[in-house]
């Protein structure tokens, strides 16, 4: 787990979103941000009470077993690590990807530890000095127990700072041989791959390091679907028009398995966009994507999946068609629904920040 988007609040325009209810820009928008802002006030209060309540307790009161406990972990740590770490195909390959490509008493810096998985992984490569760092605490001191119950604690450091706030000869020896960076989520950038590559490219890794991956691409796809549209967009709940909800939905892409909803595919896959990791300046841009319609209809959003290139030949995705991947599909909602008609071109600009992926026609 690696850096976390900053938080991006986004004025909504006089349309209250897809064809909702007009608000006035001098005081119905100004209190819905207002109410924003207190919304976030409000979560940091509580979580800074609990936390003061907790540290105020005796030694010795809170355990791991306790529901306080229990508590903080489902509010800070995503429940997608246990779907990952029990993704065998995802683990496996990333094993031999390691194996095959880090030599032998080279020097490994891995973002996101997680539960420390990949650095183990890198130190059974052949590693001689694996550094792993993870933002989140809690993760950290897990990645710590877990490193040391497996007598790896002399070979691998985990440091609970993101990888932007290291330095070489404070947290570094010096600059390392080899970077793993496997930070993405199913739109690919959403966990922070960009920026954190950037940073550590320029000021961790020694010239000619190894990069792993190297490179990435995303692939997308025209779809319909009425019944993934309704998840993140609504009109009227028993006859009251409650479309003003829109003005909370989610602007960039998300994450959806899409072979579990309804859908239609509307043209061929095609690359749409190509990440050099080593080479590239990874900032934020756009670029102009047109398809080709293989059939008439109303598309709704750009379907998009990855691939890594992981080192030694191999390759992660998570297409639609691999069912397997703990990875879901990244749903990327256009502006507006676009007909389409077969043989028809559709042109569209495909943006992207430090985090989120967005399609604007």
């Amino acid at each position: 787990m690696q850096q976390a988007p900053d938080a991006e609040i986004t004025t909504p325009g006089h349309d209250a979103g897809r064809g909702g209810v007009n608000v006035s820009p001098n005081s119905s928008q100004q209190r819905l941000i207002t109410a924003s802002l207190q919304s976030l006030a409000q979560e940091m209060n509580e979580i800074a009470d609990q936390a003061s309540s907790l540290l105020k307790a005796p030694p010795g009161g809170l355990s791991a077993d306790s529901a306080a406990f229990s508590r903080i972990a489902r509010r800070t740590v995503p429940r997608w690590h246990f779907a990952m770490l029990n993704d065998a195909e995802r683990n496996d390959a990333l094993a031999a990807a390691l194996e095959r490509s880090i030599p032998t008493g080279a020097t490994v810096l891995d973002i996101g530890s997680g539960s420390g998985l990949l650095a183990m992984a890198a130190a059974r490569a052949g590693a001689a000095r694996v550094i792993t760092c993870e933002m989140n605490p809690l993760l950290a001191e897990v990645a710590r127990q877990v490193v040391d119950a497996h007598g790896l604690a002399d070979v691998i450091t985990v440091i609970g700072r993101p990888s932007t706030a290291l330095e070489v000869g404070r947290d570094l020896d010096g600059p390392v041989d080899v970077l793993v960076s496997e930070i993405v989520d199913c739109g690919l950038i959403g966990e922070g791959l960009l920026p954190s590559v950037r940073h550590a490219r320029e000021h961790l890794l020694a010239p000619h390091g190894i990069m792993l991956p190297s490179a990435a691409r995303l692939y997308g796809r025209l779809v319909s679907s009425e019944a993934v549209l309704k998840l993140n967009q609504v009109t009227t709940a028993d006859g009251f028009d409650v479309s003003l909800m829109n003005t909370l939905a989610t602007r960039g892409h998300f994450p959806v398995r899409l072979d579990t909803w309804p859908h239609r595919f509307l043209s061929e896959a095609a690359r749409v966009l190509d990440f050099d990791l080593a080479r590239d300046d990874l900032e934020p841009g756009e670029r102009p994507v047109s398809l080709l319609a293989t059939a008439d209809g109303e598309a709704h959003a750009l379907l998009v999946w990855f691939e890594l290139d992981m080192g030694g030949g191999i390759t992660l995705r998570n297409s639609p068609e691999n069912t397997r991947s703990h990875w879901m599909q990244g749903w990327v909602p256009l502006e507006k629904p676009v007909p389409t008609k077969a043989g028809e071109t559709v042109s569209f600009r495909l943006r992207w920040s430090d985090y989120m992926l967005s399609a604007h026609c």
